[in-house]
């Protein structure tokens, strides 16, 4: 996906999240595109894309409706998901790594490292990092040689923020994402790490961990919901 539809749906999530985009709140094409200054191609592949991931509902003839989401849902489906990429990453470790795969990983690290080895981020950046986030997630899920996971997976991913896909970036706030991702891309060094060592309990611990960073997400929709915060506003 090129880095402009990328950047698009992130700003939309982040939107949702924040409560900018309000439960229950009817979107189109047209007037998100004007919203976002972009054209309506990146919108609808967006919308498409939120509704798959759980965030926007179909509505009946034209447009979409921003769902309502609970941090309880978000936490439980994250939970799932590192339990699941937990088990791929244990599996990993105990059957090993082909020399492609471990290729692979160690080319996300490397792409990881010098995007944060700046001590800064740019949008770009963030995009680059999206990419190989996404790739080096299925290289460990490739590796656990484990169909059941991925068929599990995919089932899960269509629940809010489950999948590894749906980062949002706060483009306003870019000492705080080079700070979360960075400490996201040192997990990536560390369980790929584990896995070299054939240390399956811990791969799978480090793995779990590194679900649970997106919980924050979580805590996001708790303070939302209380009187006073911005998505209640909003409403």
């Amino acid at each position: 996906m090129a880095n402009a539809g990328i950047e698009v749906i992130s700003t939309l999530r982040q939107m949702i999240v924040s409560g900018e985009m309000a439960p229950g709140e009817r979107l189109a094409e047209i007037p998100t595109a004007e919203r976002l200054g972009v054209s309506r191609t990146p919108i609808r592949i967006a919308f498409r894309a939120l509704e798959q991931e759980g965030l926007i509902s179909k509505l009946p003839g034209r447009g979409y409706r921003v769902r309502q989401i609970t941090a309880e849902s978000v936490a439980g489906a994250i939970a799932v998901r590192g339990v699941l990429e937990g088990l791929a990453a244990r599996q990993a470790a105990e059957k090993g790594l082909s020399e492609t795969q471990l290729a692979g990983l160690q080319q996300c690290l490397s792409i990881g490292d010098a995007i944060f080895s700046k001590g800064y981020v740019t949008r770009d950046d963030l995009n680059l990092y999206h990419e190989i986030n996404q790739q080096f997630h299925e290289l460990i899920l490739e590796a656990s040689d484990n169909p059941a996971i991925a068929s599990s997976l995919q089932r899960n991913e269509h629940l809010p923020f489950a999948s590894v896909s749906s980062l949002t970036f706060n483009f306003e706030q870019m000492e705080q994402e080079f700070r979360r991702f960075n400490f996201a891309n040192m997990q990536h060094h560390t369980v790929v790490d584990a896995i070299v060592r054939r240390q399956g309990a811990r791969a799978e611990a480090i793995m779990r961990e590194h679900a649970n960073v997106t919980l924050n997400y979580a805590e996001v929709f708790a303070e939302d919901s209380r009187p006073g915060s911005k998505a209640q506003s909003t409403r």
